[in-house]
């Protein structure tokens, strides 16, 4: 039986693009909200999901951290896309029939200058697939999709424009979920723990917290706060650390840690992926 892998969006999405490249051999389901991937999977409908958490160019994906520790699902790999925009056309339109370019809101001022030099018009879309496949759709030569080349072979758009954005590092990472936490040690470019916490309400908790780390020599690759539950004195931390929980010095830090903390969850412990490097 082919096992499945959720998505928030539409088929030919970089969320898909990223499960060509880490999971290949899975099929992937596509699912309207990030909740909806997630629900796949503690539904049984999909063995695992693939969700974006965080782009170089534009940070974390909003929402994201504030799903993970709900999800009841964990970490158990990640993967990086190296986000490539192309300027896709129904077959037969040229570059100077363009008009209109369709894409989501995020992906549009990504590659404002080539739409300022061919004076074409950004138009916003749910989904930057989506916005490939209603091109294809309405097979208007005036109106084109900024999407993955995926999306052009899905929906059969020509590649009028490969690689138009303007910023030639824009790297999305993905975390894929899994309903069991793996703590096998695995992968050729050592572990990665990923955890939540808050600290106690006490003066400088949160840097007695982070004492143990730098004390244990635990290199923390990451390390964000947000809100809980809209309050503005309920802080929550989620944290990337480079070791496997049973590392010596990984314990220590955590055990130190839990002394400034109310709660810590381990959200995951997975290879760290060499597109990191």
């Amino acid at each position: 039986m082919t096992r499945k892998i959720a998505i928030q969006g539409e088929l030919g999405s970089y969320s898909h693009e990223a499960c060509r490249n880490a999971r290949p051999g899975f099929e992937v389901l596509p699912c309207r909200t990030f909740e909806d991937a997630i629900d796949a999977v503690r539904g049984g409908n999909a063995d695992q999901a693939m969700l974006p958490v965080e782009n170089s160019t534009y940070g974390r994906v909003a929402d994201i951290h504030r799903l993970l520790p709900h999800s009841g699902l964990h970490i158990v790999d990640e993967a990086f896309v190296r986000v490539h925009i192309n300027l896709l056309v129904v077959p037969g339109a040229t570059l100077e029939d363009v008009q209109e370019a369709h894409s989501h809101l995020v992906l549009l001022p990504q590659c404002a200058g080539f739409l300022r030099e061919h004076s074409i018009r950004g138009r916003v879309s749910p989904d930057n697939a989506r916005a490939a496949r209603e091109v294809a759709e309405r097979g208007d030569i005036h109106h084109a999709a900024l999407a993955s080349e995926l999306a052009g072979e899905i929906y059969g758009l020509d590649v009028k424009a490969r690689h138009i954005e303007d910023e030639g590092n824009n790297t999305t990472r993905f975390v894929i979920m899994s309903p069991e936490l793996d703590t096998s040690r695995r992968g050729a470019h050592g572990m990665i723990t990923s955890f939540v916490f808050q600290v106690r309400n006490i003066p400088a908790a949160l840097y007695k917290a982070m004492g143990g780390f730098a004390t244990n020599g635990v290199n923390m690759t990451k390390l964000e706060s947000y809100m809980v539950d809209g309050s503005f004195t309920a802080t929550q931390f989620y944290a990337d650390i480079d070791g496997h929980p049973d590392d010596a010095n990984v314990q220590l830090a955590l055990d130190e840690l839990a002394y400034f903390t109310t709660n810590i969850e381990i959200l995951g412990v997975f290879p760290a992926d060499n597109g990191r490097f």
